[in-house]
């Protein structure tokens, strides 16, 4: 109950002092808050603010009083109100003593669910990880707190009471927000972990990346949805779209970049293979290159690429993609395939000029049957030469540039016609009309520079190169030809023949008239022809004369021994075969003595037999004993 006191002027309305100070102490029995209400401009005036009269009031005994005024004393609140003059809304505002009261039941139970042990422990809780039943324990202690709220205001006016319960519930749902978001922060991203878990294992269990990925987005969304209603608060309107539009996307984000993951481990894992299945054949094929290298290449370009093309298609058809991103990766798949047959033509050219000196040495030092020449001088080096230049002309107009179209070229008869016929080359040379080189250019005709491996200036200074380091090689079986025959050709010169036939007429008279002259010569000619082949002479001589006499001179007296002691062995061949005729003779004529046995007597028996030469009886005679 509110009973107001109204002074104006520092006077009481009633002009009677008496019944001022009794309606007074009435007042002050009967009311549950007394409102003193005096002038702004009067507060602190001894009259004005009636100061005496509320002397009178509270200093006067109220023995009958006393129990309820007393207890009502000890909860005694002073409210100062605003300025009427300077805030007068805001005194309006607080003029109210329902707002005032309710204002404060309001915050004495938000401070009450402030200090809440449960909410403590679910706001430390829901810090690090997500707590079960959230939604409900949060929604409980706020009704209880609202529902203490309603109790206490119940008898203030209902627009006050409501509207400043509104303000409370908007305060405590303020206080426990942050907790709600880290809540949906935790379900959003442990349900993201799941389902990068589970559609892991659906895409190593084999399903395919549409079909895992679909599934997985559909199932752990119905998830989130279902843990995101154990979070909801009874009290809260709020919108919660935003945590799942943000879980969609991180799950799309996570499957945009596994998409991107497998097609790059894809394109690299058939990558792989194309450039192990292209490297090492082409290599080859480049090493032994020849007229239909490039078509060979091109052949196994095509269906190595037709395979990985095939294999690549079926391995992203779980993909799900369209046509045109199919087609791009495919198109990009060939596109490597070319490159590492256009990388490793580039890396052979460069190792061009190693390989026509390799191919030229083969050639010239081995024969059609791979075995290493002897040159014995029977061989026409000018033909093996140009053969095997030509074979190395050959690889090198191979090598100048990359062939994997159709288009056709002429470069090898360029070159053949510019570095090997030195018989057009040589009357260009005599004339003295100036002619167009066809190597003088940095491009070939018909061949873009983007497939040039070397132009025609640098295959003119390779051959170059070239003929300079293979002309040690010809000058050495030049060489070794001439020497050889030297070393086979023991016969005098023609005319020196000739001398000898004139000059030594005389000699040749006088032989004819002594043969045993021609004796003696012949038996020398046997003994020289023995010496020169125990001695070697002509393989001791091949090192050189110095080295050749020096070895003669050390083997010159062992093989003299050697030829005397085996002419004495064959003379004592005769008498020894001789003296073995004459045994045998004699045996068989019976003049050889005949040879008895006997045996010493045993103790059970003895026997004795001779054999007879001529007729092979024998006879034996037995001793029994008795």
């Amino acid at each position: 109950m509110i009973h107001p006191i109204v002074y104006q002027n520092g006077l009481s309305v009633m002009d009677d002092t008496a019944f001022e100070k009794q309606s007074a102490l009435f007042a002050l029995a009967v009311s549950d808050i007394v409102l003193i209400n005096m002038w702004c401009h009067d507060i602190g005036r001894e009259q004005a603010a009636n100061k005496p009269l509320l002397k009178t009031v509270f200093q006067t005994p109220l023995e009958n009083l006393e129990p309820v005024l007393r207890e009502d004393i000890q909860k005694v609140e002073v409210v100062a109100l605003s300025s009427y003059e300077e805030k007068e809304e805001q005194f309006k505002d607080q003029v109210m003593v329902a707002t005032v009261r309710c204002e404060e039941i309001a915050n004495e139970k938000y401070g009450s669910f402030v200090a809440n042990e449960k909410w403590c422990q679910i706001e430390e809780a829901v810090e690090s990880g997500p707590v079960s039943g959230f939604g409900k324990k949060l929604s409980a202690i706020l009704n209880i707190s609202l529902s203490e709220y309603d109790a206490e205001a119940i008898y203030f006016d209902e627009g006050v009471r409501s509207a400043k319960r509104q303000q409370l519930e908007e305060k405590l749902l303020q206080l426990v927000q942050p907790a709600h978001q880290s809540m949906l922060s935790h379900i959003r991203s442990g349900t993201l972990e799941k389902f990068k878990e589970a559609f892991d294992k659906a895409l190593n269990a084999g399903d395919g990346f549409s079909l895992a990925a679909q599934t997985c987005t559909q199932s752990y969304m119905a998830h989130f949805d279902e843990w995101h209603a154990d979070a909801v608060i009874e009290q809260a309107n709020w919108d919660t779209s935003k945590a799942r539009d943000k879980l969609r996307r991180d799950i799309d984000a996570h499957i945009a970049s596994v998409h991107a993951a497998k097609l790059s481990e894809l394109t690299s894992s058939f990558e792989a293979k194309l450039n192990e299945a292209l490297s090492g054949p082409v290599e080859a094929l480049l090493d032994g290159a020849n007229s239909g290298t490039w078509a060979a290449i091109k052949k196994l370009l095509r269906h190595e690429t037709a395979l990985a093309v095939a294999g690549f298609s079926n391995a992203i058809s779980g993909f799900d993609m369209d046509g045109q991103s199919k087609d791009k990766l495919i198109a990009s798949l060939e596109n490597y395939a070319r490159g590492v047959v256009e990388a490793k033509a580039r890396e052979e050219s460069g190792r061009v000029l190693i390989r026509m000196k390799d191919r030229f040495s083969m050639l010239f030092s081995h024969d059609s049957e791979s075995m290493p020449r002897i040159w014995t001088g029977k061989e026409d080096i000018r033909a093996i030469t140009k053969t095997a230049r030509s074979a190395s002309l050959k690889l090198l107009s191979v090598m100048v540039a990359i062939r994997l179209d159709d288009d056709v070229d002429n470069i090898e008869t360029t070159l053949s016609s510019a570095l090997m016929d030195t018989k057009n080359n040589a009357a260009v040379k005599d004339r003295s009309i100036i002619t167009f080189d066809p190597l003088a250019s940095s491009s070939w005709e018909k061949i873009p520079s983007s497939r040039t491996l070397i132009t025609p200036v640098q295959c003119k200074s390779l051959w170059r190169q070239f003929r300079t380091e293979t002309e040690y090689t010809v000058t050495q079986a030049i060489s070794a030809q001439e020497a050889h025959k030297r070393n086979n050709n023991w016969l005098p010169p023609p005319w020196a023949i000739v001398a000898l036939v004139v000059l030594g007429f005389n000699e040749f008279m006088t032989l004819l008239r002594n043969p045993l002259y021609l004796g003696v010569i012949f038996v020398g000619f046997l003994l020289i022809k023995a010496l020169w082949v125990q001695l070697d002479i002509s393989g001791e001589f091949r090192n050189g004369a110095l080295p050749g006499l020096l070895s003669l001179s050390s083997k010159f007296l062992p093989t003299i021994m050697n030829l005397l002691k085996r002419l004495a062995e064959e003379g004592q061949k005769p008498a020894t075969a001789d003296s073995q005729r004459n045994a045998t003779k004699s045996y068989q004529n019976g003049s050889s003595p005949l040879s008895d046995s006997s045996s010493s007597p045993s103790s059970s028996s003895a026997s004795s037999g001779v054999i007879s030469p001529q007729n092979g009886t024998e006879y034996s005679n037995t001793l029994k004993d008795d």
